[in-house]
């Protein structure tokens, strides 16, 4: 198979450059100008699916990347590393050796690491540096190339595996000790030590996170901790696997890899449905991470989350409800989601909200989703959501939270002619149609103006009919 050169490599860096700023254009569109134009979609959703190409088949190299990383890895692995070709700081082998003030010698992404997180000393021997200045060690590179070549050892290009954030050594040693305490064999105070440095290790350290990713066993691993006696009742257990699968979610790559393990949405579920108001918060937090793909927002949709996450948004802690929230809009995102939280209660506990002045935004937005919805419609003219959605549209100061408002108006508007009376008389008394129809934002006025039309009709249609 012929490998591409630079050229084509150009070429795909400038046609993803296109499609990035075509997919820009139109999610702007969507969001201000062309909502209610199903071309809109269907061109936004083409360029993401091209974008997507690119990056997982397109460029061909993520697998292969990963792969000769790994391979890499092995090598090294298998034979003993002279001590003064390992970076201090990562304790591998290192890839580009760059000198310091001090006079020492690191790895360059290690050290740039280093220095942009604020520190201006030597990591080794703890003196301020004098500069910042990064000299190339072409010696002890040079010195790494021939060892490298007498040992069969092949280190991958420089810039592999940056974005995993630069996985050390000692990660990986760490994560290997870690799921030695796991297994079976370990006493239960080990186990439950073993979840709790996990959850810490992936909360604190962006790059571990990345390490954990790239096992497959991770997660199967991690979940049957849970299934092991003694500590399946466990609410600690249960909350530090919660918050670990939280922090994993966290980074784009794992987001597929746990979503597509069998287990882990369902435990997320019984979670919010059992576990401690803190678990109950990180569960909702990770299943919203989750979300962020629609592969996994229908899978957590089938899986019924909606329900429990409507009970959270309803019963929670203030952080809790704000990260229920999320996550029902972000799954409401999917059409198919929309059916199953007006099922589960959404209408009546985000009306609920907004009258108790309580996550007004995240319910407005909500709603604004929901609108699509004949039976949400209906069901927010019902339990009264008329006077409070006029009383946002009048009195709020948030231009985004008038903007939903009148979405969701317009919505009853269209298929409730009896509601046309109240918005007639709140038009009448205060004219707030009128000036959001001239002040609000593009897609506010577009609605404000479809309502005031629907209105006059209906009372022109009164008059003659009289």
């Amino acid at each position: 198979m012929a490998k591409s050169g630079p050229a084509e490599s150009g070429l795909a860096a400038a046609r993803v450059g296109e499609l990035k700023k075509e997919l820009r254009r139109l999610v702007r569109a969507i969001a201000e100008e062309d909502d209610g134009r199903i071309d809109t979609f269907e061109g936004a959703a083409r360029a993401l699916a091209a974008l997507k190409d690119f990056r997982f088949r397109g460029s061909g190299n993520s697998n292969g990347a990963l792969a000769s990383q790994r391979k890499a890895e092995s090598e090294i692995e298998a034979v003993v590393v002279p001590e003064h070709f390992l970076c201090p700081i990562s304790a591998e082998l290192m890839r580009d050796p760059v000198v310091v003030a001090s006079g020492q010698t690191y790895d360059r992404a290690f050290i740039e690491e280093w220095l942009s997180s604020g520190n201006r000393t030597c990591p080794q021997t703890q003196r301020v540096l004098s500069d910042t200045t990064l000299t190339p060690n072409h010696l002890v590179r040079s010195m790494i190339s021939q060892w490298c070549i007498e040992h069969g050892v092949t280190l991958p290009p420089l810039d592999q595996g940056q974005e995993e954030g630069l996985i050390t050594g000692k990660e990986r040693n760490a994560l290997r000790r870690i799921f030695h305490k796991m297994s079976s064999s370990s006493s239960v105070p080990e186990q439950k030590q073993a979840v709790r440095e996990l959850r810490l290790l992936t909360k604190r350290n962006r790059s571990f996170r990345a390490l954990v990713g790239e096992n497959p066993d991770t997660i199967p691993q991690l979940l049957s901790v849970l299934s092991a006696p003694g500590l399946r009742c466990d609410p600690e257990v249960q909350e530090d696997t919660v918050t670990t699968i939280l922090n994993l979610s966290i980074h784009d790559s794992n987001k597929k890899i746990v979503g597509d393990n069998p287990q882990a949405i369902p435990l997320l579920i019984d979670a919010l449905e059992t576990g401690t108001m803190e678990t109950r918060s990180n569960a909702a937090a990770a299943l919203f991470s989750l979300s962020a793909l629609d592969c996994n927002k229908l899978k957590i949709g089938e899986s019924g989350a909606m329900k429990p996450l409507v009970d959270l948004l309803e019963q929670g802690s203030p952080s809790a409800k704000k990260d229920a929230g999320s996550a029902i809009f972000n799954l409401c995102m999917v059409h198919e989601n929309r059916a199953r939280a007006v099922r589960g209660g959404a209408v009546g506990v985000v009306l609920k909200a907004i009258g108790h002045h309580s996550l007004v935004d995240e319910s407005l937005a909500i709603l604004a989703l929901l609108s699509s919805d004949q039976d949400a419609v209906e069901e927010i003219a019902r339990a009264g959501g008329v006077p409070r959605l006029l009383g946002i549209v009048r009195d709020s100061p948030c231009a985004r939270n008038k903007e939903n408002a009148a979405v969701v108006l317009f919505s009853i508007c269209m298929h409730d002619r009896t509601k046309l009376r109240e918005v007639g008389e709140e038009e009448e008394k205060h004219g707030s149609i009128s000036r959001l129809a001239q002040n609000g934002t593009s897609r506010a006025r577009r609605k404000a103006a479809g309502i005031i039309d629907k209105w006059k009709r209906a009372s022109r249609s009164t008059h003659y009919s009289c």
